[in-house]
């Protein structure tokens, strides 16, 4: 019996040393997956698998803001609105009349997919992101390489890349527009609409098919070139909760850049800012056109450019963003 036992011992300690050497001689050969599993096993709990992710670190003025399980991106899942987002979604731009938000979603997911996306949070993923703002201090920065070495580019608005790649980058994963805003795009672009009216969700399923609807409160284009497998819808419910809960009530509603960052941040580990605030002579114009008066969006009262670039500065003094500042 005793000779039984010493022998199954032996049996063991081989059996382990055939796997610790099948281990080591996996994660040399191929070892980035293997590096993730054994950091997901030994490390300490993480929230991805990149080097850094933004919400390792506890800290408790992010922590007081973020909410995880508020999906960015609509849903039938989160289709339905509380009567107080719903108001004042509808006071955003003073639409009068509305068609009812419910059957609009409803009709416009027959024609653009019905998807809870980017669902995928855990430690076994990475995702870098890169948000990529309109200001003049990307011009001559060289930052191009650096913005498409990212998983997802986030563009919004204008945005053109062609003539700019050297400073902006030849890449885009993610394009957020309104109707007011809207560009053509690749086919293997997102577009990530953002609604601030039902008639805004009326226009994205017209300008996919019929191209019947050719004015909101000013004329827009009645058809874009998108990938409608590609189309998602910014949430009126996010929507509100980045106001209330990051920007505290300031200004009437955020910016598309700072949508875009929010975005951003509750989709991705890693999180990269270029091309926001003014340049180094204190002009706010955009990279591609030389516009003296590109300041006066901060003067309106529609979004508070100050205070959104003050909650950025403080997303990057805790260590959750990186902020390129250009020149």
């Amino acid at each position: 019996m005793f000779v039984l036992k010493r022998r199954k011992s032996r049996i063991f300690a081989v059996l382990l040393f055939i796997v610790t050497l099948a281990t080591l001689f996996f994660m040399y050969v191929c070892h980035v997956p293997w590096l993730y599993f054994f950091k997901f096993l030994f490390s300490p709990k993480r929230t991805c698998a990149c080097g850094e992710c933004l919400a390792d670190k506890y800290d408790n003025w992010f922590s007081e803001r973020f909410n995880q399980s508020i999906s960015p991106v609509l849903s039938e899942k989160n289709i339905l609105l509380s009567e107080d987002t719903y108001r004042w979604w509808l006071q955003l731009q003073s639409e009068t009349d509305p068609a009812n938000f419910s059957m609009v979603v409803k009709t416009l997911f027959q024609i653009i997919p019905n998807v809870q996306w980017y669902m995928d949070l855990g430690p076994l993923r990475c995702r870098t992101c890169a948000v990529v703002g309109n200001s003049g201090n990307l011009k001559r920065s060289n930052y191009g390489t650096l913005i498409d070495s990212n998983d997802f580019i986030i563009r919004m608005n204008e945005a053109p890349t062609i003539g700019f790649e050297k400073d902006v980058g030849r890449r885009t994963t993610h394009h957020l527009m309104y109707p007011e805003s809207a560009r053509h795009l690749e086919n293997t672009t997102n577009l990530i609409l953002i609604p601030f009216k039902t008639l805004d969700l009326q226009w994205i399923a017209s300008a996919l098919t019929t191209g019947t609807i050719k004015q909101t409160y000013m004329p827009v284009l009645p058809r874009i070139t998108a990938n409608r497998d590609k189309v998602l819808i910014y949430s009126p419910t996010f929507l509100k909760y980045v106001y209330n809960n990051w920007l505290e009530n300031h200004g009437r509603y955020p910016s598309t850049g700072f949508l875009a960052l929010m975005f951003a941040i509750h989709i991705c580990d890693q999180v990269s800012v270029f091309g926001f605030g003014a340049d180094k002579e204190g002009n706010w114009d955009h990279y591609w056109e030389k516009n003296y008066f590109a300041d006066a969006f901060r003067q309106t009262g529609v979004h508070d450019g100050n205070f959104e670039y003050n909650i950025t500065m403080l997303l990057v003094d805790k260590h959750k963003v990186k902020f390129f500042k250009g020149r």
